[in-house]
C-alpha cells in the first residue's frame, strides 16, 4: 500500500546533496532571495515525475501533507500529483483540489512550482467560469500568487483564447518583480505564437513603451530580428 511515509523514505534515497547545493543557488535561496530558505533533496524533475506515477494513488488528503512539506521536490511531487487527480477526476474531486490549492499558495512559493501546475488546476478548473478569482489573485500581496494568476491563464491560450492573458497583462504591466515581468512576458509571446501574432502586435502597440524591458524581450522573443529591434528602440509606430 503507497503512504505518505513511503513517499518520504524515496524522497530520501533519491536525494543527492551535490545536486541539491546546485538547485539551491539556482532556485535562488538566500537571505533577501525569492527562494529565501527553501530547502532542496536534489532530484531531477524527470525522477519527480516517476514517483507520481507510482504514488499517484494516495489519498488527497496525504497529498496535501506533501505539499506542505519543507522539501521542495516533495511539493513540487504533490503539485504534480494533484495536476493528474484533476486529469483524472470528476468534477466533485477538481473542486475540491482548486479550493485546497488556493488555500495551500503559501507552500507554492517559487516558480517551477507555480508553473508547472496554475494552469492544469487553476486555469482549467475556471474554464468557462467567473475568472475573478484570478484578478484577486493578481492584486495579491503575494509574488507567488501573482504568478499564479498570469500563468493560470495558459489553460486559456492553449484553447485559442488569449482575453484574460491581455486583461491580467494590464493588470500586472506595472508589477515590479522581474519574476511577474518574465511571467506577463512568456504568456504575451505564447499568445503571439498559439493565438494570433496580430493579437500581441494590437496588444503592444500602445503599451510596449511602458513596459518593463523584460517583459518585452520576452514578449517579442519570436518576431522577426528587425521587428524586435524597432520596439526596443521604441520606434514602431
Amino acid at each position: 500500500m503507497n503512504t505518505l511515509q513511503n513517499v518520504h523514505a524515496e524522497v530520501r534515497r533519491l536525494a543527492d546533496p551535490e545536486k541539491a547545493k546546485l538547485l539551491q543557488r539556482f532556485f535562488k535561496t538566500g537571505p533577501g532571495q525569492y527562494g529565501e530558505g527553501d530547502v532542496f533533496a536534489g532530484i531531477t524533475v524527470p525522477a519527480i515525475r516517476k514517483l507520481v506515477g507510482k504514488y499517484r494513488d494516495i489519498s488527497l488528503g496525504d497529498t496535501v501533507k506533501l505539499l506542505q512539506s519543507p522539501v521542495h521536490e516533495e511539493r513540487l511531487l504533490a503539485l504534480l500529483m494533484l495536476v493528474e487527480k484533476c486529469r483524472r477526476g470528476d468534477d466533485a474531486t477538481r473542486k475540491r483540489i482548486y479550493g485546497l490549492y488556493l488555500k495551500n499558495t503559501r507552500f507554492i512559493n517559487n516558480w517551477d512550482l507555480v508553473d508547472l501546475s496554475a494552469g492544469h488546476v487553476v486555469g482549467a478548473y475556471l474554464d468557462g467560469t467567473d475568472r475573478a478569482p484570478l484578478y484577486r489573485l493578481a492584486r495579491s500581496k503575494s509574488l507567488w500568487e501573482r504568478r499564479i494568476a498570469i500563468l493560470a491563464t495558459f489553460y486559456d491560450i492553449r484553447q485559442g483564447r488569449p482575453d484574460h492573458t491581455l486583461a491580467l497583462a494590464d493588470e500586472l504591466l506595472s508589477d515590479r518583480h522581474d519574476l511577474i515581468h518574465k511571467a506577463v512576458g512568456w504568456m504575451l509571446r505564447e499568445v503571439g505564437k498559439r493565438c494570433s501574432p496580430d493579437t500581441l502586435r494590437e496588444f503592444l502597440r500602445t503599451r510596449y513603451r511602458a513596459m518593463p524591458r523584460t517583459m518585452l524581450r520576452y514578449a517579442i522573443e519570436r518576431f522577426p530580428a528587425g521587428e524586435r529591434a524597432a520596439y526596443l528602440s521604441g520606434t514602431i509606430g
